[in-house]
């Protein structure tokens, strides 16, 4: 026996394909998650116990505000589909809540913009 240290193999290696993580299952239909849209936790879904390691991490990613799903997909280093996947397997388990993304506004309405900032600069004294 030596006395090294055991490095630790990491489950997203090359070693354990992708279809292991996602337990086989392909995406829904109705979990078409674009890159963009927005996921959170659920109020204690942070204790459930079922959960993968990669699902794990991105429940402990997901606990404390909003991400989208190309942010959670580049902090985890997991392909973006393979995200699409675990997102959706765990908002069927009902642990995330899911969003589309904010809508640009269609139009600014630069009168309006200018008659509040000349208010702010008449209240503020800029």
């Amino acid at each position: 026996m030596r006395d090294e240290p055991e490095q630790e193999l990491e489950l997203t290696s090359d070693l354990v394909p992708l279809f292991v993580i996602t337990q086989g299952h392909a995406l829904p239909p109705e979990h078409q998650y674009s890159h963009t849209t927005l996921v959170t936790a659920k109020e204690g879904a942070h204790a459930a116990r079922t959960l993968s390691p990669e699902a794990r991490a991105v429940m402990d990613l997901v606990a404390d505000g909003y991400l989208s799903v190309a942010e959670v997909a580049a902090y985890t280093r997991l392909p973006l589909g393979v995200v699409r996947i675990l997102l959706a397997q765990m908002k069927e388990n009902d642990l995330l809540m899911v969003r589309p993304p904010v809508a640009r506004a269609a139009h600014t309405d630069r009168e309006l913009l200018s008659a509040v900032l000349n208010g702010l600069k008449t209240h503020l004294g800029a």
